[in-house]
């Protein structure tokens, strides 16, 4: 059986370009009344894998989705790549993403109706882009489905599905992958596949990887955790182990 852990590569220092994402902070409140957020301050350097782990109710949703433009702040700042997001319209923020942000779900959101390599090149031609025939190559390879590429996604494992989301997630180049809850579906073995390959696009690509998880060893896959409670980030560790995050989340739970 796979354990969940895998050795650090060094971080990458980029200190020419502003980070991959930042927020400052970042609000979020409901109807007036119930505080989502709470003045979160983050930042995710280039290069960087960073975990953002939770109770249920904490806001780590709410997080990804602010930091990913899928939802606007109440207030603050988020800053895609140097972009300040937050306050462009509906319109450009669907631009952003299709063309600087990369989504990997639990559940693979892959369309049954179209085959692998046209879920793949769907984003670029929503976006209008022209695709890059060697870097999707190089990539179907590296995430093992070049064999896969005329299936439907019924006809794949999770853990291949998942796979796929992957290259779908990387085909435009972003700037930032969210991952939520990429594992959540998925078997410990299988689990432990699609977190080595995250890991893998990091060290040797410089792939910056945002990742929500409800796990504690997954979590010690990343560079750095940010654990989330009542709205606010109430630990950032840096290269945790699996136990040590562990201990903080029953921790936060027993509060």
């Amino acid at each position: 059986m796979s354990t969940l852990t895998a050795p650090r590569a060094e971080l990458r220092s980029d200190t020419g370009r502003p980070p991959a994402l930042l927020l400052r902070d970042v609000t979020k409140t409901y109807d007036g009344a119930h505080t989502a957020l709470d003045r979160v301050s983050l930042e995710v350097r280039r290069g960087s894998f960073l975990a953002i782990m939770g109770p249920s109710g904490s806001g780590k949703s709410t997080l990804l989705h602010c930091a990913a433009g899928l939802d606007t702040p109440t207030s603050g700042e988020v800053r895609i790549g140097g972009t300040e997001i937050a306050k462009l319209s509906e319109h450009q923020r669907t631009r952003l993403r299709r063309s600087r942000i990369g989504f990997v779900f639990q559940s693979y959101n892959l369309l049954p109706s179209l085959t692998v390599e046209e879920n793949l090149t769907l984003p670029l031609r929503l976006a209008g882009a022209p695709a890059d025939q060697r870097w999707l190559r190089d990539l179907v390879e590296r995430v093992g489905i070049a064999d896969l590429l005329h299936r439907r996604p019924g006809e794949l494992s999770g853990g291949q599905q998942q796979r796929a989301a992957i290259a779908r997630s990387l085909a435009a180049r972003p700037e930032v992958v969210f991952a939520d809850e990429p594992t959540g579906a998925l078997d410990l073995d299988t689990a432990a596949e699609v977190l080595d390959l995250l890991r893998e696009l990091v060290d040797d690509f410089g792939q910056t990887v945002v990742m929500v998880t409800h796990d504690p060893a997954a979590a010690a896959r990343a560079h750095a955790t940010a654990v989330v409670a009542n709205g606010r980030i109430e630990h950032y560790v840096p290269a945790a182990g699996a136990a040590q995050l562990t201990a903080i989340f029953a921790d936060l739970r027993g509060r």
